[in-house]
């Protein structure tokens, strides 16, 4: 059997009300990765915003439905699986924005699952 960190969430409750909802749209809209070094970062923060902007999209449509961390972080697991092959530096920038995302929702900890796929951060 293969280990799954979902496993380790403990589930709660999340309030999800219109300004909730609000800041996940302006998120949405908002630049990422912006801090993202290197020369000819640009298709790389593309495609990260890209992975980021569809999780905002299932969040925005689903969270009022499914107001739980658990669910959430099923969806951010998917978001992270994704990723799991770029570099250090670009899992780093990304698991910032999972964490901004994670605020706007009161999400305080992600219970392991961060570390799992991104190493740590």
């Amino acid at each position: 059997m293969t280990y799954d960190p979902i496993t380790e969430v403990e589930d709660e409750a999340l309030i999800v009300d219109d300004a909730v909802i609000a800041d996940l749209v302006a998120f949405r809209s908002a630049p990422k990765l912006e801090e993202l070094p290197g020369l000819g970062a640009e298709p790389e923060r593309e495609l990260l915003s890209d992975i980021l902007n569809a999780l905002v999209d299932k969040l925005i449509v689903g969270v009022g439905e499914n107001p739980s961390k658990r669910w959430v972080l099923t969806q951010i697991q998917s978001s992270l699986r994704l990723v799991e092959d770029e570099d250090t530096e670009a899992r780093d920038h990304f698991g910032m924005e999972i964490e901004e995302i994670m605020d706007i929702l009161g999400i305080e900890s992600s219970d392991g699952l961060l570390s799992y796929y991104l190493g740590g951060i």
